[in-house]
């Protein structure tokens, strides 16, 4: 399938516009245009600005510098600093009348253009080879180019992996299925560092390095790096270039387990920020601005702050103001934007944690985007970033045999991002707000709201809610979660993202057919149709606050300890681990907030909260806890251990 790339010539001067419309026109039949390049005219800013979002296809706009406005001259430029602010993936070029004009341009406007061309010279030809290349290098894949090549090529393999470009498998009565049905292609491409042509991840210097650049222009960072394990490493991956040991850190209870770990691995000392918490539907939203900004001021040394933005509901803060913030007491910012990578190609996502003035952003470009799983991007903004640091913690954590064909998936997701990525995301905004209405309709089953989902304590905090995550509230519809997840399974071949007590979350992504949208719509209405009558549901009890830290994480992890009962012999919770230092992360899943981290003292509530876990909530999976024979044990410092800790004098 050919693409379309329609070219967007904005001028007032009507007869001139014409000339240029028919001789790129002529171009476009007469030279090669494997892009598509088809133009279109637009006369005033306001057209301009009607045409980008109503057009996905779009890929240039042509900027006559003698627009008239009312800006003395001035239009041209402030069309262009719109342009890039609404569509910055969009190619931007001026034309001018002379060099005086093109330094009004550039003192105005020149993070916005990509180039100029003369109006007196009417190089029709010339200008449409250089649009032609300008898509060329927009589109372009370097790393999945030459993956693509070297395959071609059909070398024979003296070098690992064994399974020699799936030779291994090819033929084998126990085995060969595996061979058809993962694909030659996938198997021929599974290569190793031993072919120097294909760049190395750890040392990039050639077609990895051009891909990362072509990611750092997309998504608009100063250095982007490809992760093959990942944003749960990129996290740790960040922590160790940023922290040492002993160093504060400002830290969202609610991050990904992945935060939790590089604390210990760091060696950082945490300062702990309670999430606030909508208990109506057991969702936990973002940290309190108020919260942030006192934290702030009361850890004037602290390193690092992070927060995930937005969240796994599709809460997602105000970064500006806190980023703000934290900058001012010289505290570097960390965005995990796990679950919003595509925020950048689509203006009702924006400002993306990268515009908003984050240091640090990770991605998992495989959950949202094109990209296979584990795929994920570091994007960086530091003005003071050390590579080299940064480097060899990177190379601390990945593998010296990374899997080709996820950065393959990099590459390919921030092309399909740049180049078809707004056209794809309106889209999905106009499937899910279908979708909402559909499943409003059944009667039984209401997608919630910003104002549903917000908790009291950050309504006030410039919260705004991701429109393609669809929490689904199912309470009047007579299902419990389990209930109405397996029917949606085993009845309607449909899959959801996860649940609560009380709610589904639907994901919506570039990869959303309105056809997926009709099976899943008709399954709820046939469920909704079964009229069950509504039933009481059992809520996960509430997770208690954070207690406190009575050593370093990495102190008390480290440690051998001892394993105490999680109940006594009446079934009760152990009075023996109140007061007592935990050792390990202990995260009731899902929600996959830490209960307790390793170094933080035990305390009744949160014992009393464990022990009703285990009795009420069977499917709850308990991360950290010890098992044997069906006992659960918590691993806590022993009394020798802790006092002869260094450091603990610092929590006391």
């Amino acid at each position: 399938m050919k693409p379309v790339s329609r070219v967007l010539v904005v001028s007032d001067d009507v007869t001139w516009q014409a000339e240029v419309m028919a001789g790129l026109g002529a171009a476009a039949v007469r030279l090669e245009n494997p892009f598509g390049l088809t133009f279109v005219a637009a006369n005033t800013t306001a057209e301009t600005m009607e045409l980008l979002a109503r057009d996905g296809e779009l890929q240039v706009v042509l900027v006559d510098r003698q627009l008239k406005g009312t800006a003395n001259g001035e239009a041209a430029a402030q069309l262009a600093n719109r342009i890039s602010d609404f569509r910055p993936e969009i190619s931007l070029y001026v034309f001018l009348q002379n060099d005086d004009e093109r330094a009004l341009v550039e003192e105005l406007a020149s993070h916005a253009v990509d180039g100029y061309f003369y109006r007196d010279e009417a190089d029709f030809n010339g200008w449409f080879r250089i649009l032609a290349a300008e898509l060329a290098e927009k589109s372009a894949t370097p790393f999945y180019d030459k993956l693509k090549q070297y395959v071609r090529m059909a070398k024979d393999s003296w070098h690992t992996p064994g399974h020699s470009g799936g030779d291994s498998l090819k033929g084998s009565p126990w085995v060969g299925d595996f061979h058809d049905f993962v694909g030659e292609h996938l198997l021929r491409a599974d290569l190793s560092v031993s072919v120097p042509m294909l760049d190395s991840l750890l040392h990039p210097t050639g077609v990895i390095a051009e891909a990362q650049m072509l990611a750092a222009k997309a998504f608009g960072a100063r250095k982007t790096y490809f992760a093959t394990n990942g944003t749960s490493t990129s996290n740790k991956v960040i922590f160790q270039t940023l922290l040492a040991p002993g160093d504060k850190l400002l830290l969202d209870r609610n991050c990904h387990k992945s935060v939790h770990h590089g604390v210990i691995l760091s060696g950082a000392r945490p300062v702990y920020l309670d999430s606030s918490i909508n208990r109506q539907y057991g969702i936990f939203g973002p940290v309190p601005k108020a919260t942030i900004f006192q934290a702030i001021d009361e850890n004037p040394d602290a390193r690092v702050l992070i927060l995930t933005s937005c969240t796994y509901d599709g809460l997602r803060y105000d970064l500006k103001p806190i980023i703000e913030a934290a900058h001012e007491k010289g505290i570097k910012v960390i965005v995990d934007e796990a679950w919003y990578g595509f925020a950048r190609f689509h203006p009702a996502f924006r400002p993306t944690a990268l515009e908003s003035g984050a240091d640090y952003v990770t991605q998992s470009t495989h959950k949202v985007l094109s990209a296979f799983s584990q795929a994920s991007m570091i994007h960086v903004n530091d003005p003071r970033f050390d590579e080299h640091l940064f480097r060899e913690n990177f190379n601390m954590h990945a593998s010296t045999s990374p899997q080709y064909n996820l950065i393959a998936s990099l590459d390919v997701a921030r092309k399909q991002a740049v180049m078809e990525g707004y056209r794809l995301l309106d889209r999905t905004l106009k499937l899910a707000q279908e979708l909402r209405e559909k499943i409003n309709s059944t009667g039984a089953f209401r997608v919630l709201e910003l104002e549903d989902l917000l908790p009291e304590e950050v309504r006030e905090d410039g919260i705004r809610l991701d429109p393609t995550k669809l929490t689904v509230d199912f309470s009047r519809s007579g299902f419990t979660a389990d209930e109405l997840q397996q029917a949606l399974f085993e009845r309607y071949n449909i899959q959801v993202e996860k649940s609560t007590f009380s709610t589904i979350t639907l994901l919506l992504t570039l990869g959303t057919t309105r056809s997926k949208l009709s099976r899943l719509y008709d399954a709820m209405l046939r469920l909704a149709k079964e009229n069950r009558p509504p039933r009481a549901l059992g809520r996960m009890p509430e997770i208690p606050r954070f207690t406190r830290l009575a050593c370093l994480p990495r102190d008390a992890f480290y440690e051998a300890g001892e394993r105490l009962p999680l109940l006594d012999d009446d079934g009760r919770p152990n009075p023996a681990l109140c007061g007592r230092v935990c050792c390990d992360q202990i995260v009731p899943y899902p929600p996959g907030i830490p209960v307790l981290v390793p170094g933080q003292v035990i305390d009744d509530t949160i014992l009393a909260y464990l022990a009703r876990l285990q009795k009420t909530q069977k499917t709850i999976e308990m991360h950290g806890l010890a098992e044997d024979g069906g006992e659960f044990y918590l691993r806590v410092l022993r009394p020798d251990e802790w006092a002869e800790l260094p450091g603990r004098s610092l929590f006391n």
